[in-house]
């Protein structure tokens, strides 16, 4: 775009919007979001969930609304009403207090992060260390390490902590990853715990989610093209912010955003090609708010990049089969 335009014309230049596909809900969070509003449906209101059933405010507004209450500790339910542990997972203790309290629970926790779980128990049963790589705080890493005895895992962020690590080539030594990492960030970590110790073992398939992968690699088909790319994702969302990281790292700008409403339309002076994407937590809807404001400020040519389909769908909990 030539910057001598006039406002007018600029505002008039038609902008070329490419849309990542996949995108958006994955398998695990339709899963989660379905045992919230079945149990609705079953218990009645009020349906306690412990922490964000997943990390999208608009998401978790929708679910309020249907008589979802949202907690952060199990002391906060009161006896003999049901609660709903987050797609995330929760430390193995959770649930076991959940059941000595008589309380009817229901796991959301995805399946590919209870892989996680149980691939953590194994190797402490094996009499491995764990090095589990991931983001301190997320609750992701909080309910892995919770799975296990205390000390029986070690949290590695970066490459710099694998210099700092203390263990000698004699003890056993495993990794696991958090699921919503950075594909590539994850690989070099891996590649330098590989140098550090030869020895340690590893997972037979990656860890990190299929949806995760999907979604950045789809980011990583679309930027080049962009000036700029738009992520509609929540800030404590680490597969939204990754999809920030990756189009960042090829060297294109780009911009979480929760809502349309928080687009600047001074974001768009300049661009021609704009990138847009949402985390596996955000629902379509919010893409075709995004699309509809960016229409109101250009004319959009809008255009699908579709990098992979996805079918994957996962058995809701038996409580709730039908």
């Amino acid at each position: 775009m030539n910057d001598s335009l006039p406002d007018a014309a600029a505002q008039a230049a038609p902008i070329r919007l490419l849309i990542a596909a996949p995108r958006g809900f994955c398998a695990g969070v339709d899963r989660a979001i379905e045992i919230v509003e079945r149990a609705i449906n079953r218990y009645g209101a009020p349906v306690y969930v412990r922490h964000e059933i997943v990390h999208n405010r608009f998401v978790v507004d929708g679910l309020k609304a249907k008589g979802a209450v949202f907690i952060e500790e199990l002391d906060q339910v009161p006896d003999g009403a049901p609660v709903v542990f987050s797609a995330h997972g929760v430390p193995k203790a959770v649930p076991q207090v959940a059941t000595e309290r008589g309380l009817d629970w229901l796991d959301a926790t995805c399946p590919l992060v209870s892989k996680v779980h149980r691939q953590a128990e194994r190797q402490v049963e094996a009499g491995r260390h764990i090095l589990f790589i991931g983001h301190k705080g997320h609750p992701e890493v909080i309910g892995t390490m919770g799975q296990v005895p205390e000390g029986a895992i070690t949290l590695v962020e970066t490459v710099e902590d694998v210099a700092a690590l203390k263990f000698t080539d004699a003890t056993p030594l495993a990794f696991l990853t958090q699921t919503t990492l950075s594909v590539d960030d994850t690989a070099e970590i891996v590649a330098a715990l590989r140098r550090r110790y030869p020895h340690m073992v590893g997972p037979k398939a990656e860890d990190i989610c299929y949806a995760t992968s999907n979604r950045q690699e789809a980011v990583k088909a679309i930027a080049g093209e962009c000036e700029l790319l738009l992520v509609i994702g929540a800030p404590n969302s680490s597969n939204s912010l990754r999809l920030v990281e990756v189009a960042e790292r090829l060297g294109t700008r780009s911009r979480l955003i929760q809502r349309a409403n928080e687009i600047d339309p001074s974001w768009l002076d300049g661009v021609t090609t704009l990138g847009l994407t949402a985390g596996a937590s955000a629902p379509e809807v919010l893409v075709r708010e995004v699309v509809q404001r960016i229409s109101e400020l250009r004319t959009v040519s809008e255009e699908t990049v579709t990098t992979a389909e996805e079918k994957m769908v996962f058995k809701l909990p038996r409580q709730l089969a039908d």
